[in-house]
């Protein structure tokens, strides 16, 4: 068998054939040949007149310790469609690639599981290249059919560098893929979403999950009219923790406060904890406030009938919500009389949650992943960069190796 055969089995190029092998210092190069003759561009244009060409390298899949690479003559065309000169598309490698797609696939698969650095080390590649590699797939793999068929959204931030600043995240409820990213978290990086989806898509949308921020509730609104908005209840019990918390403190300072330092400390974890979940030793801090400070157990006993209202049934949650406002405005704590006129300001919502079965517990879930990309890529010199590596981890794209077939 020849090895220029032997080359054309075990490279299995598509479009391409094998025209011969030699050994440099940099590694095996393969010379190979596009069987085409007609020139095509990315955009589809196709045609037989050639500009000019020239000799390229593309990097390939190691062939055991050896660095393996492509070479082959790669010529210019005029595409009358783009009306400029470009470089004809191959199809053993993305357009403006400098590695082979086997290559790039490979890199992107172990990016889906592992950091930079362990893929950087086993390709024989720089972190920068990996970089590349990642915007090409993604690039290739994210489409707008990733935007068809959504009905129930969330939309969540979360911070990817010190200082304000932000991403916003918007993921599908029923795939759990994260659909969209965009840098800040103001009105307009929600809107450049909803515009994307077109008025088609945006009529197909029943509920949006959130948490209590008035700038995605105003763009929802505007841009959404007939879809249901769900308050997560999440931040809905965090901000009856703090109203609790205001109560502890001034209690603490106050004329009947009994506790400081550790005490304090210890009795803000048992308060903040649910009742089913107490231990022993806290059950006793909350029957001490109970006996000594009427103003905290009252906050605790409002902060604990929020939280039942999420296992409430269906049919009663309305009116129970609307007893719990009308409770905490009797009570005399200004902590809780201020939750009491927020909750009733978001009231349709934080209902549309119990009544919906929504919550941004998934979005929670993402921006965990999230993190755990951040730190895997020690950090991304951009935006972009990191966008890239959300939707290649959990934007619902697959990568086939090449062993796949």
């Amino acid at each position: 068998m020849r090895v220029s055969t032997a080359f054309n089995r075990m490279l299995a190029l598509p479009g391409a054939t094998v025209t011969g092998v030699r050994f440099e210092p940099a590694g095996m190069v393969v010379e190979i040949r596009l069987r085409a003759r007609r020139l095509r561009c990315r955009c589809g244009w196709s045609t037989r007149s050639r500009y000019d060409g020239s000799r390229r390298r593309w990097r390939h899949l190691d062939a055991g310790g050896c660095r393996l690479w492509l070479e082959a003559d790669i010529r210019r065309l005029y595409c009358r469609r783009c009306e400029r000169v470009v470089t004809e598309d191959v199809p053993w490698a993305r357009p403006g690639a400098w590695h082979s797609r086997d290559f790039e696939d490979v890199a992107a698969w172990m990016a889906q599981r592992t950091d930079k650095t362990t893929i950087a080390t086993m390709l024989r590649c720089s972190w920068k290249a990996v970089d590349n590699i990642i915007r090409r797939v993604v690039s290739e793999h994210l489409d707008t059919s990733r935007m068809e068929g959504l009905y129930r959204i969330g939309v969540d931030e979360i911070s990817y560098k010190r200082g304000h600043y932000y991403l916003t995240v918007v993921a599908d409820h029923d795939s759990g893929r994260v659909v969209w990213v965009a840098k800040g978290k103001r009105g307009q990086a929600l809107q450049d979403f909803y515009d994307a989806i077109g008025a088609h898509g945006r009529d197909r949308i029943e509920a949006v999950s959130m948490d209590l921020s008035s700038i995605y509730t105003r763009v929802t609104k505007t841009a959404l009219p007939q879809a249901t908005i769900c308050y997560d209840p999440f931040h809905v019990i965090q901000i009856a923790n703090r109203a609790l918390d205001l109560v502890l403190s001034a209690s603490r300072h106050g004329a009947d406060g009994t506790i400081t330092g550790p005490q304090w400390r210890a009795a803000r974890v048992a308060l903040r904890s649910g009742a089913e979940k107490l231990k022993p030793d806290q059950k006793e801090l909350v029957n001490a406030f109970r006996r000594t400070s009427r103003r905290v157990y009252r906050a605790w006993e409002l902060k604990e009938s929020l939280r039942y209202l999420y296992r409430v049934d269906y049919d009663l949650v309305r009116p129970y919500l609307k007893a719990w406002i009308t409770a905490a405005l009797r009570s005399r704590l200004p902590a809780f009389r201020n939750l009491a006129k927020t909750i009733r300001t978001h009231f349709d919502g934080i209902c549309a949650a119990v009544e919906q079965g929504l919550s941004n517990s998934r979005l929670e879930a993402i921006n965990g992943k999230i993190r755990l990309i951040q730190r895997r890529g020690y950090g991304y010199h951009s935006v972009d960069a990191l966008a890239a590596s959300i939707y290649l981890c959990l934007g619902g794209i697959t990568i086939r190796l090449p062993t796949q077939g």
